[in-house]
């Protein structure tokens, strides 16, 4: 099992979610803000089997908004759509 982290630009978390639950996907959203220009961001928190890490990825990767051309971000700040942590989880439960 594993825990998906995905930060994602605020104006494609509304896509990246709904691409999620159409695909089973549960998670949870929490409104953040970071990097260089204090953008909003959404972190999703996404408990998925083992097998699933590489769909959830893909949903992530189709939804997280368009290619940004290296040429026109800043050197000192490379372009990311998507920022996402894939971490061991022992176990989880839902009470």
């Amino acid at each position: 099992m594993k825990l998906l982290m995905a930060i994602v630009r605020d104006d494609y978390a509304a896509d990246v979610n709904y691409a999620l639950s159409n695909e089973g996907f549960s998670s949870t959203r929490i409104s953040t803000t970071g990097g260089f220009w204090r953008r909003g961001n959404v972190t999703f928190i996404i408990g998925v089997e083992d097998d699933q890490v590489e769909q959830a990825l893909g949903i992530i990767d189709a939804n997280a908004g368009p290619e940004i051309e290296p040429k026109t971000a800043p050197e000192t700040h490379p372009p990311h759509r998507a920022t996402v942590f894939v971490l061991p989880t022992e176990a989880f439960a839902r009470y």
